[in-house]
């Protein structure tokens, strides 16, 4: 059994595959950092923003989605100063921008997690590909989600960025079959309930 071709590219990438990616998340911190990671991915490698992810995690205070909300100009402007993230300035500020959504989301639905894993009904979307070239870049599911965030108001959140960030949290299991991390996120994704968020 060989892991995802795409985590066999670096150490780095390989921790993250067999350790978080796919893992069914409700924890709304781990949720938020994600959406920002993800959006920060746009256009780049993911193994580039895992290489930057201390510095986001410096910057955007250990993802808080209170404290990245509030975040001013001169927080941007030490962001944009610091190779240690991606210096793009609309990917920072739609952080910003994004936090206050997310925020919104969460009074409004309880949590993040309950709002975001009703677009699977509740529970992770079992994939069985065979080859890394059967994987779709976006779904139903993911076009949906877009569709609702950027009704809300949030930014980088494409219906590609939305499906990258459906396999990264575990709303979807898109580990090939014969990887030892698609049987692991299954049976997660069996046990797994949005009622714990």
């Amino acid at each position: 059994m060989a892991v995802c071709a795409w985590a066999a590219n670096s150490p780095l990438e390989l921790d993250y595959h067999d350790r978080e990616w796919g893992r069914p998340r409700n924890d709304d911190r781990g949720l938020f950092e994600f959406l920002v990671l993800e959006g920060a991915q746009a256009g780049l490698s993911w193994r580039t923003v895992l290489e930057k992810r201390d510095g986001y995690r410096r910057h955007f205070l250990d993802f808080e989605p209170q404290r990245v909300a509030a975040i001013d100009e001169a927080g941007i402007a030490a962001m944009l100063a610091d190779p240690g993230v991606i210096r793009h300035r609309g990917k920072l500020e739609s952080a910003v921008t994004n936090a206050r959504v997310f925020l919104e989301l969460k009074a409004r639905h309880g949590s993040f997690a309950l709002f975001l894993w009703q677009f699977v009904d509740g529970r992770p979307i079992q994939n069985r590909w065979r080859q890394m070239s059967e994987l779709p870049a976006e779904s139903p599911e993911s076009r949906q989600l877009s569709k609702e965030l950027k009704r809300q108001g949030m930014k980088f959140v494409g219906p590609t960025i939305c499906y990258a960030y459906m396999q990264a949290v575990g709303l979807v299991n898109d580990h090939l079959v014969d990887c030892p991390c698609h049987e692991v996120c299954r049976s997660e994704g069996e046990r797994f309930s949005i009622g714990d968020a």
